[in-house]
């Protein structure tokens, strides 16, 4: 059985009250509306908690292995897979030219909720064929588009992202992988490591996008290229052909996400493997960032996922852990765990990070989809000015979420969280990745402060402020029951634009001033646009209990977990903005040889 409950109505709520699916279902196809929403969510949500979400466990004891040099998943695996692609989850946002479904990105968003909340070992491999999909429809040529999309969209082959050497982690200016003419193709050799899915038995093919330097590209970032690079050559009627010169040579043994195969993988053991250049020469790593974008997206969902999935285990066993009485009472006999106030504290953190990260993710994407579909090129800019501020931050503020809501879920546990048998302690070890992946959040934080506000004087990041400032005159006529959300939001946007106005002149003046404050500035924004949403949710619940809409319980429950997070979770603004403007000093004044 699975004890995975899809959040259905609050995802549905993220999409239509949040995240402008109207709008957006508007620049879409006609038939695109709230109530075939609700049956793609119900129908994926069912997929979700009967085939991947049994699965979960099985993947964690089992793991892949690589076995006479192929890679063997876990049982179950290959079967979930093709009712995956049979289902056609993975075609759902992709080009109706080539087989997707033409859907907008906030539909698949939220479809990956579901996948990496069940399963997230499992959905880490069509997410990274989705980015592959995204670089091949952008820059590919035509007859590489209809050599290897319709196969990639359905799902029928997967893809990969591979960026990584031994050498080179995330300063891929130091990728020493090289890429040799030799006629219509490159011949490609090299190491690339840390490769998710790099091998697998899951599909006849994989696809690979795979960063190397030709033999003439300058040295750094701007000699880098792209290249398409089969596991089986594709023959002219499209079926897979020889195979080509790239093995998987071994398995990392990881903390978790043990099912999800992270491969070294060789390329040019037997001459270079076959690859096709992808647009221009020394172009790649921008290429790449197309991938990479919506791969920092989805990596932030991950962190929302594993905050609902870690949540509802731990509720779960609260509600039937009897210990202690209630210390409230009078009666001596031992009462649920959920009745006792830190139990309480820590099961309404995990839900209200779950909730508010979502809304961040589905704004996200939303604005993601109004970049891509709008009709006026001044809206698709704005929007897409507004997504480049936000994917670092969700990326990192989302997943630093999930981390904290796994570490929570063991503590409710108890003892029982630290045995492996409860599966609490699961959700810990697949969360942590998340911070690192795509670009680790320290990262993240430092394209924050560099690229996204300083490059444009915090034009955008301005913008953004002031729009969370409008809500202050609505919060007025809502009540004392949101005085603590409608009090803190307003001193968090405070802190927030004086924080920015510290880093644009730190960063003039003295860079490493402001390097030392980004990953606090990013926590900041994060708590930020996370209060500015609970607030909206607040005002559209109340405005659905007035206009009598059904489930009454749920609207109710929104507002005092927009409430709870605006009183207990807000309040980090200050701390982090403190830290954000401390400087450099005493984080550099201990020699090296000293720490």
């Amino acid at each position: 059985m699975s004890d995975y409950a899809p959040p259905i109505a609050d995802m549905r709520f993220a999409a239509t009250k949040l995240a402008g699916f109207s709008e957006i279902a508007a620049m879409s196809a006609d038939d695109l509306n709230e109530e075939l929403l609700a049956s793609i969510f119900e129908e994926g949500g069912k997929f979700a908690a009967g085939v991947l979400a049994p699965l979960n466990r099985v993947g964690d004891r089992q793991g892949s292995k690589l076995v006479n040099g192929a890679v063997k998943t876990p049982d179950g695996w290959r079967d979930a897979y093709q009712r995956f692609v049979e289902g056609g989850w993975n075609a759902v946002p992709f080009d109706p030219e080539f087989g997707g479904q033409g859907l907008p990105w906030l539909v698949a968003t939220a479809l990956f909720d579901l996948w990496h909340s069940s399963n997230m070992a499992f959905a880490l491999c069509p997410m990274l064929t989705q980015a592959a999909v995204e670089a091949v429809s952008k820059y590919g040529s035509p007859d590489q588009k209809a050599a290897y999309l319709s196969k990639m969209i359905s799902g029928e082959w997967t893809g990969t992202m591979q960026l990584t050497e031994p050498q080179a982690g995330s300063d891929l200016a130091r990728i020493r992988a090289k890429a040799v003419r030799e006629g219509d193709h490159y011949r490609i050799t090299g190491q690339k490591i840390f490769i998710t899915y790099g091998d697998h038995d899951l599909t006849d093919n994989t696809i690979h996008m795979v960063l190397a330097r030709t033999p003439d590209a300058p040295e750094g970032v701007k000699g880098i290229s792209l290249f398409i690079v089969p596991k089986f050559l594709v023959k002219e009627d499209g079926t897979p052909g020889a195979r080509n010169d790239v093995r998987c040579v071994s398995i990392e043994e990881k903390m978790g996400i043990h099912a999800s195969p992270t491969a070294v993988m060789q390329y040019g053991e037997d001459g270079g493997a076959i690859g096709y250049l992808v647009g221009e020469e020394n172009k790649g790593l921008a290429y790449m960032f197309t991938m990479m974008n919506n791969a920092r997206l989805s990596v932030g969902l991950e962190g929302v996922a594993i905050c609902e999935r870690a949540y509802q285990k731990a509720a779960s066993f609260a509600r039937e852990r009897i210990q202690s009485r209630d210390i409230a009472g009078d009666d001596p006999d031992p009462v649920a765990i959920i009745r006792h106030p830190d139990v309480r504290r820590m099961l309404m953190t995990m839900r209200s990070l779950a909730q508010a990260g979502r809304a961040l993710a589905y704004y996200a994407a939303g604005k993601l989809d109004i970049a891509h579909r709008a009709g006026d090129a001044a809206v698709r800019e704005a929007a897409q000015s507004r997504v480049d501020l936000l994917i670092p931050i969700v990326k990192a503020w989302c997943t630093e979420n999930g981390s904290e809501a796994a570490w929570n879920g063991v503590q409710v546990h108890g003892g029982m969280g630290f045995i492996e048998e409860t599966g609490a302690a699961q959700f810990m070890r697949d969360a942590k990745i998340a911070e690192i992946y795509e670009g680790s959040n320290g990262i993240q934080a430092n394209d924050l402060i560099g690229r996204k506000v300083s490059r444009d004087g915090a034009v955008e990041a301005k913008k953004m402020i002031a729009e969370m400032r409008e809500i202050d005159a609505a919060l007025a006529d809502s009540g004392e029951t949101i005085a603590g959300l409608r009090a803190n939001l307003a001193k968090s946007i405070d802190a927030l634009e004086r924080a920015t106005d510290w880093l644009l002149a730190q960063y003039k003046n003295d860079v490493r001033n402001a390097a030392a404050g980004a990953m606090p500035y990013i926590r900041l924004w994060g708590v930020t646009l996370g209060g500015w949403l609970m607030a909206r949710s607040t005002l559209a619940a109340q405005a659905a209990l007035a206009a009598g809409e059904s489930d009454a319980a749920f609207l109710r429950d929104k507002i005092v977990t927009a409430n709870f997070f605006g009183e207990r979770i807000l309040p980090r603004a200050a701390a982090y903005e403190a830290e954000t403007t401390a400087g450099a000093a005493s984080l550099m004044a201990i020699a090296d040889a000293a720490m």
